[in-house]
């Protein structure tokens, strides 16, 4: 037991990004938790934890990324099993918040999925849920324990310096993004402009016009995730023909799911910046016009400071 009483901690990871618990445990100095995870014939998921984990502070590192249901269903089995062996504190990590894009009822008949991952979670006996940039920020009101909201806005921005760019402008690809690029605009000193589009289907997206003055500026584009890149592209297209001389994008969960890797590739858009939320699909490991950057120190030192009852909300002054 530590000088807090808080036992010792323990990191344990699905199957969904291993490499990333990996990277936080060498950032942590601690071993990655031994666990035997496989599939049944029949796809059952079977999960045994191999060490003693009776009064530890626990941590469950998986993003319920694609394949999302399996990975979900995984992080849910090993949180049982840990509670069923006795560990003091069980903190769910999940870098990517999956069906969080589903938060509210907004036409008859549907339901709120993120809010129902939420019951899950509790329910298979989570303690405390520790997450990177969710989709919305109310979802933490879904949770009856305690969560963590961290941000990868730090680590992209140092980045974007960086660069250097000259006339640089920071975009919102739509109007509930604004907050959200309005914050990364005012940490690198430029001015804001927003597109306003029209979503005609799921995942697909037609921009309309642009408010905001983007003529021969250097335009970057700033979302939560990136998934079909079929608004990214519209944005592209549309800052283009009003003028801006190149586009860049950054966000924090690369989905990237579907025609994305083919539409990254012919399109006119110069870079994509993310993190390694999501494991990056192999078609695009060696796309030059894609860069990924490491959330684990984010995460290790929020992991650490949770275990040592010290502030989380510090990381951000």
């Amino acid at each position: 037991m530590d000088k807090n009483g808080n036992g010792k901690v323990l990191v344990f990871s699905g199957r969904a990004n291993p490499e990333l618990a990996e990277d936080i445990c060498k950032y942590m100095n601690v071993p990655l938790g031994r666990s035997n995870i496989r599939d049944f014939a029949d796809q059952e998921i079977y999960v045994k934890i191999d060490e003693n984990v009776r009064g530890g502070d626990v941590f469950v590192i998986q993003s319920t990324s694609n394949p999302g249901n399996t990975n979900l269903m995984e992080m849910l089995i090993m949180i049982d099993a840990l509670k069923r062996s006795s560990a003091k504190r069980i903190t769910a990590v999940l870098p990517y918040y999956g069906y969080a894009r589903q938060d509210r009822k907004n036409e008859p008949r549907v339901p709120i999925t993120s809010r129902l991952v939420a019951d899950l979670l509790e329910t298979a006996g989570t303690d405390r849920v520790l997450t990177v940039d969710l989709h919305a920020g109310q979802i933490q009101g879904f949770f009856n324990i305690p969560v963590d909201h961290l941000f990868a806005m730090n680590v992209l921005v140092k980045y974007i310096k960086e660069l250097k760019l000259e006339n640089l402008i920071v975009i919102s690809p739509d109007a509930g993004g604004v907050e959200r690029a309005r914050a990364f605009a005012k940490r690198l000193g430029v001015s804001l402009a927003i597109i306003d589009k029209r979503r005609e289907l799921p995942n697909e997206a037609k921009a309309m016009n642009i408010i905001g003055d983007v003529k021969g500026k250097v335009a970057f584009i700033v979302d939560d995730m990136i998934d079909t890149a079929g608004t990214l592209m519209e944005a592209t297209n549309a800052l283009l023909e009003d003028g801006a001389k190149e586009v860049h994008a950054c966000c924090s969960h690369p989905v990237l799911s579907g025609p994305a890797a083919d539409r990254i590739t012919k399109s006119p858009i110069k870079s994509i910046v993310a993190t390694n939320t999501i494991p990056l699909h192999d078609e695009l490991k060696n796309n030059p016009k894609v860069k990924i950057l490491s959330v684990a120190p984010l995460l290790g030192e929020a992991i650490l400071r949770i275990h040592r009852e010290t502030s989380v909300s510090s990381l951000f002054d």
